[in-house]
């Protein structure tokens, strides 16, 4: 290694613990100067790549940028960057925090890296290497797009350093990082360093998960006597005393305790079927406590024993051990908390996919009392707490919640979720990480990146909303939430466990837990912003060639090529059909033919008819004004509602008004639910400041429907439509040549015209697999044309869309997700008049996103020049959605006004209390979209005029006090 590859070979003498196989050969590649995509499961030490290749950077002279997809990670890796190479050379870049900007090694958020190359920075001059933390983030839908453009245009002379997730076309992504960056090594492991073994725990029964039905003399066993379930190796069967339990729980309510517990088993402590002894498993965790004694971590004495179990496995049954069985099966969170400590099982995160249900976990244990660390320990704890939040003001502590915070922290316990105050956060990952608080309740927030990994992980259900609905969480989501559990060099093993509760499958947990891999997608798709930034730099033809080398693109490549492959397989069977319709009267294909046109002229007919009276639904649809009362006829929402927003439609795309229905839902008017013309029943007023997403709003608006209509009107009759279908006479004649032809007499004519639709089915499904193929080719470049088009429509780009305007150099600079939005409030001036707290107010309304579709905040205007500038915006917004519509362009989303007062009051300088009270924002959510209403401000300093410039400026300023600040690293 010292002769071949010296740099590794000195990295290597710097660390306290051995290269497993896959990074030697990793760094390796990395020092011959290839990029390198290394995918491999969580905790598996993929990080040492990428810390590698800041050694390199910083023994040559070359710099070395690190980016995560969060602002936590960078902080994180920030300072153990700092730590191994020391704050001189080691920099930060945020969207809130700049630290040593110019050092040789830059930690910061891709979307950093991606405005820097875009601005043609010079901090970009000697950049060697750039590792992607976390790349796998590019199939997220809302900011996947940003590592694709990162790795498309960073210079040539840059080595990619892609750390990923185990994904199942990891050769498929590195195929293309190969087409695009050049020479890359795809690197795949899929071993775990510590091994995961799964559980479920019914009521307060501890189950293995998985029984594998071998010989015991074929089993790989520890010297616990026992074997985990690794990647690539699927389990044979679900444990079937676990099974049994379920059952028993089921049916009874209860079950015997003492009959599971000592059901009779086999030696070695494994039960029928193989299983291990709950006993042993018992046994198994306290050991793996114990053997781990000296990373100084507090078992409350009880050492490597297990009074209740076996040694080495002698006194295990079939069963679990079971204490305190209860009827409805499900344990609560102190009991869980407790039985995992008892058995050495801690620390562990138990996810929770609800911020209230994180925050009531803490409560519950302080209301039970527990104690996880010593009280010494516990005063550690809260001198940390007291120091990090020295900035607050103790005003703010209690709406921050900071009471129950630092006492849970004593206990040795938290929560951890984003709406927490940031501070509060960190010091949980500094405290966990450090071994000093031993359960934390989390949402899946947690599992993105942070290094906060644990002896054992507990997921209470496997169901999460997803902003819309409750859905099964994924085997990728299941896999990345249990990867935490297993410290590499610390334990022995992990363990992930399940709560049961009623309903619950094991077998499907089995699924999710046997399924280690998922594929990973692009969410590539062209934005404004982007193609004025690609037009500028390179000219249009050339951003387009550029954009047809994206990973969206390279996959729908691929994809046609198992079309093309299919065409030509069903153009071989279309023969085949041929020859089986030949008949010996005449040309079957011919006769074939005119029955064929004969039978699409009839559905031409029908489809005519349909779409007439389609057309005229859609037309009354665009007809309908706000205030119109009318009548859903059919579907779940079926009956009165009353218009509160008219929808045009565009180009390809039918009108869609939005309605309140009488049962106070808001919903837009399609096609499917109106499938017949529809006529106003009357009008009623629509208060002018209506706001649909307020939940109270469409209920009184539901309420003076009900009463204004209270009974279903007589509907309205409407003339019959008269469509005169004009290919009735070809029918007829077709009918004669029908009869006329030859084989229309054949004794065998029905068994060819089974062939016959065979092959025209065969035909219409290969000439639909064509035009697919053909929809795909450039599907990205395709898209990139239409939003070209329309920026030239809008005066963003000049004439054939080769070159930017001043109005397109303006909108290259706003990154927001409302890109052009934003532009064209700059164009037609409508923040000019607004002083700095209204100005935060008005930016607020184009970032913020309600948690759930159903319950945005109530718009409350702080004063008239921001509810003026609005409604100015709200026009402007519909203009550019019905503009967006007639090119088939993926609409922008409408600005919401549910944070303008809030933020207002805290730029005005109110206190915390007053400005979330009467809200339900959470502190964590209010200085989240804080600093993105910041972020955005800090762009209007760039791209607005020199007087709206400076007003930004003053509103970043006042919105950048107190808790906003608190957590910015200095």
């Amino acid at each position: 290694m010292i002769a071949s590859w010296p740099q590794l070979a000195e990295f290597a003498g710097q660390l306290d613990f051995p290269l497993d196989d896959f990074q030697v050969e990793s760094c390796r590649a990395v020092e011959e100067g290839r990029g390198v995509l290394v995918a491999a499961p969580t905790g598996a030490g993929k990080t040492v790549v990428g810390e590698f290749a800041v050694h390199l950077a910083l023994a040559t002279g070359r710099k070395a940028f690190y980016t995560t997809p969060i602002k936590a990670l960078s902080n994180q890796k920030y300072a153990d960057l700092v730590r191994r190479h020391g704050a001189d050379k080691v920099g930060l870049l945020t969207g809130d925090a700049s630290i040593n900007g110019e050092a040789p090694v830059v930690v910061m958020t891709t979307e950093v890296l991606r405005n820097m190359m875009y601005a043609g920075s010079t901090t970009l001059r000697g950049l060697g290497w750039v590792v992607m933390d976390e790349v796998h983030y590019l199939a997220d839908r809302f900011r996947g797009a940003v590592w694709e453009e990162v790795i498309i245009h960073l210079p040539p002379d840059v080595s990619v350093v892609s750390l990923s997730a185990t994904v199942s076309n990891a050769e498929e992504f590195g195929a293309w990082l190969g087409e695009v960056r050049g020479d890359t090594e795809v690197i795949v492991s899929e071993h775990r360093p510590v091994p995961l073994w799964q559980h479920m725990m019914v009521g307060q029964s501890m189950y293995d998960l998985f029984v594998e039905q071998v010989d015991d003399d074929a089993l790989d066993l520890d010297d616990a006597g026992a074997s985990s379930v690794t990647p690539g190796m699927v389990p044979v069967t679900v444990n079937p005393d676990l099974v049994h339990a379920i059952r028993g729980t089921e049916g009874r309510g209860a079950w015997d305790s003492h009959w599971v517990s000592n059901r009779g088993g086999r030696q070695k402590g494994r039960g029928k079927n193989g299983s291990r002894g709950r006993d042993d498993w018992s046994g198994r965790g306290r050991r793996d406590a114990g053997r781990n004694g000296q990373n100084g971590e507090r078992q409350n004495g009880r050492g490597g024993q297990n009074s209740r179990g076996s040694q080495g496995g002698q006194g295990g049954g079939g069963g679990a051990f079971v204490r305190g069985g209860r009827p409805g099966g499900g344990a609560s969170r102190f009991e869980v908390i407790d039985r995992l400590e008892r058995e050495g099982l801690l620390p562990a995160i138990t996810f929770i996919f609800s911020r209230a249900g994180c925050e009531a976990a803490v409560g519950q244990l302080l209301a039970s009392g527990m104690r996880l660390i010593s009280e010494v320990e516990g005063e550690r704890n809260r001198r940390v707490v007291e120091e990090r939040i020295q900035g607050l003001a103790d005003e703010d502590l209690s709406v921050l919640g900071y009471w129950d915070f630092a006492d849970g922290i004593a206990r040795g316990f938290a929560a951890h979720h984003a709406g927490m105050l940031p501070t509060f956060r960190e010091i949980v990952e500094e405290l966990f990480t450090e071994g000093r608080i031993k359960a934390v309740f989390a949402t899946e927030t947690l599992a993105l990146g942070i290094n906060m990994p644990a002896r054992t992980v507990v997921l209470e259900k496997l169901v999460k909303f997803n902003g819309e609905s409750h859905v099964d969480i994924s085997p990728a989501e299941y896999t990345q939430l249990t990867g935490r559990a297993g410290r590499r060099g610390i334990d022995i093993e992990g363990h992930a466990v399940v709560l049961w509760n009623r309903g619950l499958d094991p077998a499907a947990v089995a699924g999710l837990a046997s399924t280690r891999t998922y594929p990973l997608r692009s969410s590539f798709r062209p934005t404004y912003n982007m193609a004025v930034n690609l037009v500028r730099q390179f000219g249009r033809d050339t951003a387009r060639e550029i954009l047809e080398t994206s990973f969206a693109q390279f996959q729908a490549d691929r994809a046609v090529v198992g079309f093309v492959r299919t065409v030509r397989r069903n153009e071989e069977a279309l023969a085949g059909y041929e020859e089986s319709m030949r008949c010996h009267l005449g040309d079957f294909a011919e006769y074939a033919a005119i029955r064929d046109e004969i039978r699409e002229l009839e559905r031409d007919g029908a489809r005519r008819r349909s779409a007439s009276m389609r057309e005229d639904a859609a037309g009354s649809l665009e007809a309908l004004k706000i205030g119109d009362i009318v009548r859903i006829p059919a579907g779940r929402h079926s009956g009165l509602a009353v218009v509160v927003m008219p929808n045009r439609g565009g180009r390809g795309e039918a009108a869609s008004p939005a309605v309140v229905t009488e049962d106070h839902h808001l919903r837009r008017l399609t096609l499917h639910d109106v499938p017949t013309p529809l006529e106003p029943l009357g009008t009623m007023r629509v208060p002018k400041q209506f706001n649909a997403r307020n939940p109270k709003a469409r209920r009184d608006l539901a309420a003076t429907l009900r009463a204004q209509l209270p009974h279903d009107p007589p509907p309205r009759r409407r003339a019959a439509v008269d469509v005169t279908d004009p290919g009735s006479d070809r029918i007829d004649e077709l009918r004669r040549e029908m009869r006329a032809h030859p084989c229309h007499r054949c004794p065998d004519r029905e068994h060819h015209a089974r062939w016959a639709e065979r092959w025209w089915r065969l035909r219409r499904e290969t000439d639909g697999l064509q035009r697919k193929i053909d929809g795909r080719t450039n599907s990205v470049a395709k898209t990139f044309d239409r939003i070209c088009e329309l920026l030239v429509e809008m005066g963003y780009l000049g004439e054939g869309g080769t070159t930017i305007t001043a109005e397109g150099d303006r909108l290259r600079q706003l990154y927001t997700e409302k890109d052009l939005l934003a532009a064209e409030c700059l164009r037609e001036g409508l923040w000019n008049r607004l002083d700095a707290p209204s100005l935060a107010a008005v930016v607020s309304t184009l970032i913020h996103e309600p948690r759930r579709e159903e319950g945005g905040l109530t718009p409350r205007w702080p004063n008239d020049d921001v509810r003026e500038a609005y409604d100015r915006m709200i026009t402007v917004w519909s203009d550019l959605e019905d503009a967006e519509g007639a090119l088939a362009l993926p609409r922008t989303g409408m600005p919401d006004g549910g944070l303008a007062w809030a933020v207002h009051r805290w730029a005005s300088g109110q206190r915390l209390e007053d400005v979330l009270r009467g809200t339900d924002l959470a502190a964590g959510d209010f200085v989240r979209r804080c600093k993105q209403v910041i972020d955005l401000l800090g762009q209007l300093t760039d791209a607005a005029d020199p007087a709206l410039a400076a007003m930004a400026r003053s509103a970043s300023d006042k919105v950048l006090r107190g808790v906003v600040a608190a957590d910015r690293l200095d």
